[in-house]
């Protein structure tokens, strides 16, 4: 469990470093200079990933609350909407005229989902930490940012539709992968609830 803590927070302080002490980050950067510093942080969150990975299959869970019947199913949900938010982050998107941070919120949505689906003390730690992150970072992000303006461009309808075949592609590849990257099944025999 250790190891999965310290990949949350080890990622939560890497990530919040820019919006929560960017004073601490840029005398960091001018001691080492940046290319270092910006090595340093991939580092850092490859690192923080890798501990999350092991750290959760490492451990067996245990049940701190009995999720909602429903949860499993929403989450399939909700995991598809928050790939789309992601994804969507670094271009153009209409949705961007609604949300500000898409990415923060994609992973917001991403962990409640699972803590809907799941209700164990080692999901607790990873989608609850992590959804905690994303929602820390989406005030301290806008604060630092300031008031905010929305794009001015927007994408087209076709590039639209081939953000979202684009993101069914890649929710289907993770859905496959699932198994192997946390160990769970999400169909089958062993999968949760069958």
């Amino acid at each position: 469990m250790n190891m999965l803590i310290a990949g949350v927070l080890i990622w939560t302080v890497v990530h919040l470093m820019k919006s929560v002490t960017p004073g601490l980050r840029r005398s960091i950067q001018g001691a080492i200079g940046e290319g270092p510093h910006k090595g340093l942080v991939a580092l850092l969150i490859l690192g923080s990933v890798a501990l999350m990975v092991f750290g959760w299959r490492s451990v067996p869970g245990e049940f701190v609350y009995d999720p909602p019947s429903w949860g499993r199913h929403l989450n399939m949900l909700l995991v598809l909407i928050a790939i789309y938010f992601i994804g969507i982050a670094q271009g153009k998107s209409r949705v961007k005229q609604w949300i500000r941070h898409p990415m923060l919120t994609g992973v917001l949505i991403w962990a409640a989902g699972h803590l809907l689906a799941n209700g164990d003390n080692k999901s607790l730690i990873l989608f609850g930490g992590l959804g905690l992150w994303a929602l820390i970072s989406i005030f301290t992000v806008s604060r630092n940012e300031g008031a905010w303006v929305k794009p001015t461009e927007v994408a087209t309808a076709g590039r639209e539709v081939i953000s979202i075949v684009i993101v069914l592609v890649l929710y289907t590849v993770l859905f496959g992968a699932h198994r192997f990257l946390s160990g769970i099944a999400l169909v089958g025999p062993n999968a949760p609830g069958a």
